[in-house]
């Protein structure tokens, strides 16, 4: 069924290919518990880690694919580096707490976390053979950029599967990790059409090598985030609570994309009782509105409602326009742009220069995070937390059309002084559901027409996804990947920094 939940090894044979292989390259895999929790990890660990390039194809590297690394990607910090973002930037007394992604190795974005939670299982459970199987990424850019930087460490070959659309720093970071440039495959059309990557992955599947990791489908997606990501954020809002006691967190906010991230709401509506608010592109919205279109906040692909998207823990779905992100990248990271945040709006230094950590699904993030607040009608003491993927970093070419399409003229102090009005002073609390079960029934039954007619899931797999106990017992099972992580580094006999 290619879920990914398998608990035990399917192919004895392709697990002793496997263990052979990390044998021979020295690699050792870290539990998704130590992930969550990187202090766990053994002290030679962390003392060899500080001798690797973080953007090194290194097997070290794979124990920084977590939350806690510092600004400079090498020391261990004791919560996930963030942004906290003040009033005289969003307009709202509500604190809107930003994770930023661009601190994860190799590709700067917190996919590599997805990818290998899609992997690792697979491997231990003797479904990928890294001696003959090539692994195919499907994505609209970061998730194929994880899943290429894991497959290079492990030594095999690896495919990009991303619409041809997407920004030009995307294909040039991949350009230079695959091993064959005919492994970047360019579909047509741009964010919103993921269809046409499963077409493409349709025909690859034909070919016996070939094993498809379709992170829309794949719980280990899912799976990571709920427990890495989950406790990663889980520590940051206890220490930001400890030093206001009347805080509390009020709201998860993401863009929906793979739904990987949004498991991060589950785990978090868990431990404190706050509402999951998922986010898509205004210009194509699915989930508010059966809709269609095409848009260009990048990373959310859409048009369909993934398989591991638990819809019916999702209290709220809102929309946000892709030229408000478009517009706002440029504000963030011009020296106008940034000078009129500081000098006008009253913006500390500190917090613009930190906005550059924001790409477009970061942005968008934000902007629902304000309308969360503003509909709400939260205050100073109700707490917003959301997630930044990867960096501006990812899109200079894209703020480069932008400035071409929208400020001709150039982008001067007026053009600035209207942007933010309008993108950030101007978020409405239109384009905003609370969701009631009606709602939330309606969002999950148009998976139906993606996952039972086109993708082949059996009809009652499908429809287990409605009960919270579906969840609940897929969880129970990282404990035993992680008990079989740990038996595949003993039959390996590799110890990670040694």
């Amino acid at each position: 069924m290619a879920l990914g939940l398998e608990r035990d090894v399917v192919d004895p044979a392709v697990y002793r290919r496997a263990v052979a292989r990390f044998r021979e390259t020295r690699i050792a895999l870290p539990t998704f518990a130590e992930l969550a929790d990187p202090a766990r990890f053994p002290e030679n660990v962390h003392a060899a880690l500080n001798r690797v390039d973080p953007d090194a194809p290194h097997p070290l590297n794979l124990f920084r694919i977590h939350w806690h690394n510092g600004a400079d990607r090498r020391t261990l910090t004791r919560i996930p580096v963030h942004l906290v973002l003040p009033e005289a930037l969003t307009g709202v007394e509500a604190p809107i707490v930003v994770a930023l992604g661009d601190r994860f190795p190799m590709i700067r974005a917190h996919k590599v976390l997805a990818a290998y939670g899609c992997l690792a299982p697979r491997i231990v459970t003797g479904q990928f053979d890294p001696t003959g199987h090539r692994a195919v990424w499907p994505s609209t850019g970061n998730y194929a950029r994880g899943g290429v930087a894991i497959s290079r460490i492990m030594g095999c070959r690896s495919i990009a599967v991303l619409p041809e659309g997407m920004s030009r720093e995307r294909f040039a970071w991949l350009e230079e990790w695959v091993s064959d440039p005919a492994d970047i495959i360019r579909t047509p059309g741009t964010e919103s059409n993921v269809k046409e990557i499963y077409d493409r992955c349709d025909e690859l599947a034909r070919e016996p090598d070939v094993v498809i990791f379709n992170q829309f489908r794949e719980f280990g997606n899912y799976l990571a985030h709920y427990v890495c990501t989950g406790q990663a954020l889980a520590r940051l809002v206890e220490t930001l609570c400890a030093a206001a006691p009347r805080r509390r967190l009020r709201a998860f906010v993401a863009a929906s994309g793979s739904g990987g991230t949004l498991a991060v709401g589950d785990f978090l509506k868990g431990t404190f009782g706050s509402l999951t608010v998922a986010v898509e592109a205004l210009e194509c919205p699915t989930m508010l509105y059966n809709g269609f279109g095409e848009h260009n906040i990048q990373g959310i692909g859409d048009k369909h409602i993934p398989l591991i998207h638990n819809v019916m823990s999702t209290d709220a779905v809102t929309a946000i326009s892709d030229r408000s992100t478009d517009r706002l990248d440029v504000l963030f990271n011009t020296e106008v742009g940034r000078a009129y945040l500081r000098d006008r709006r009253g913006v500390a230094p500190e917090v613009v220069e930190g906005l550059g950590a924001l790409g477009l699904s970061g942005i968008c993030n934000v902007l629902a995070a304000i309308k969360t607040a503003k509909v709400f009608g939260w205050g100073k003491d109700d707490l917003i937390i959301t997630v930044a993927t990867d960096s501006a970093a990812m899109y200079g070419t894209e703020r480069e059309r932008t400035l071409r399409r929208d400020f001709p003229g150039g982008f001067e102090k007026v053009a600035a002084a209207e942007t933010f009005g309008a993108c950030m002073a101007g978020v409405a609390i239109d384009h905003f559901l609370e969701c009631t079960r009606t709602d939330r029934t309606r969002i999950f039954n148009l998976g139906y027409f993606t996952w039972v007619e086109q993708r082949g899931v059996p009809l009652d797999v499908f429809e287990a996804r409605r009960d919270e106990r579906f969840w609940a017992e897929t969880r129970e099972t990282v404990p035993r990947w992680d008990e079989m992580i740990q038996r595949f580094n003993t039959d390996t006999g590799v110890q990670a920094g040694r």
